[in-house]
């Protein structure tokens, strides 16, 4: 514990990073019966990028994104004290955070892996502001990083047209408490309809002819598209309002609304329902399509280059997804700076 007194946080830096090999409706139509109009209408996605080749495995795609973030303030990467990795696709079972700290150089740096699916950024930030706020870590790298094309059944027309693999990261900084960004948060989970939405683990039929123990596999992502879509135009206005409601806010205070990237229709229909204008909606998956923990990150890196978010904007986040798990942020937007 390096300090008793409550700190701020800040985000300092933003940065993402996207496979080369971009797959568009028109391929994908050479894939699975399906076409550009009838996937862009339901979905409002017209292509995604895939992990291939050059770039094996989300640990790449999570190191780029990291250096991207550092190299924006000149950070060097051993003054980062922890690294929270949210993820649903790690390299490996055991986690993959540790191998990023190693190939970046956080020598400082604690390491885990966080898993709540598209949520997973959402949680890693506040868990991260968590450990900031208590006076445990100044500097902390939160990364949003899915390489969901392994796990999607190319013959599944509901699912492959969806996912696409990104990175996206965020350093967080202490900072006086009267200058802190993150205003309020709220989670919330409801594991009735884990089935929803899910990549389930499925035994053999036949034990281990000694041990009696029954192993299996994981098997591709399956989802329930009418009930996600359901859930989240229902239960995301709703996180949304209260967290807005606890700091004494309306949705008229929102500058900008900043959802995962799932689908265009939950976009606008949650946008609708609290009454604020789709011009204020941060979107991208036209081009990414569904990232997972990655959406939010990289959506929000591209905002910044954008120059479309300005100091003290106030900017809500909402993530929901596997789980089924949701929850909002509201953000007092500090413009960058170099700590």
């Amino acid at each position: 514990m390096k300090s008793s007194t409550k700190q701020g946080v800040k985000i300092l830096s933003t940065g993402s990073a996207v496979p080369h090999m971009s797959l568009n409706n028109n391929q994908i139509s050479d894939i699975v019966e399906t076409s550009d109009d009838w996937i862009s209408t339901r979905t409002g996605i017209k292509e995604r990028r895939l992990l291939t080749g050059e770039q094996k495995s989300i640990i790449d795609l999570a190191i780029v994104a990291s250096r991207n973030a550092l190299d924006k303030i000149s950070m060097n990467p051993s003054e980062i004290d922890l690294i929270l990795l949210a993820t649903s696709t790690p390299n490996d079972l055991f986690g993959s955070a540790s191998q990023i700290q190693y190939k970046i150089g956080a020598i400082n740096a604690v390491a885990f892996d966080l898993t709540a699916a598209c949520s997973g950024f959402v949680l890693g930030l506040v868990t991260a502001s968590q450990f900031i706020q208590t006076g445990s870590y100044n500097n902390i790298l939160v990364i949003g990083a899915d390489v969901l094309s392994k796990w999607v059944d190319w013959s599944d027309r509901g699912t492959c047209i969806l996912f696409g693999d990104a990175a996206g990261a965020v350093i967080l900084q202490s900072c006086p408490y009267v200058d802190n960004s993150i205003l309020n948060f709220q989670f919330n989970t409801d594991g009735t309809y884990a089935s929803h939405l899910s990549i389930p683990y499925k035994e053999s039929h036949q034990p281990h002819v000694l041990l009696n123990i029954y192993q299996g596999s994981f098997h591709p992502i399956y989802m329930n598209g009418r009930e996600v879509y359901k859930f989240a135009v229902s239960q995301v206005p709703l996180s949304i309002v209260k967290c807005l409601n606890a700091l004494n806010m309306s949705t008229d205070d929102i500058n900008w609304l900043l959802l995962h990237q799932a689908n265009e229709r939950i976009l606008n229909a949650v946008a609708d329902k609290l009454s604020i204008d789709n011009h204020k909606i941060i979107a991208n998956l036209s081009k990414y399509g569904n990232t997972s923990a990655a959406s939010i990150p990289l959506a929000l890196d591209e905002a910044l280059e954008e120059k479309k978010i300005s100091d003290n904007d106030i900017v809500v986040i909402a993530g929901f997804g596997a789980g089924l798990t949701w929850g909002t942020i509201v953000v007092r937007w500090k413009e960058l700076q170099l700590a």
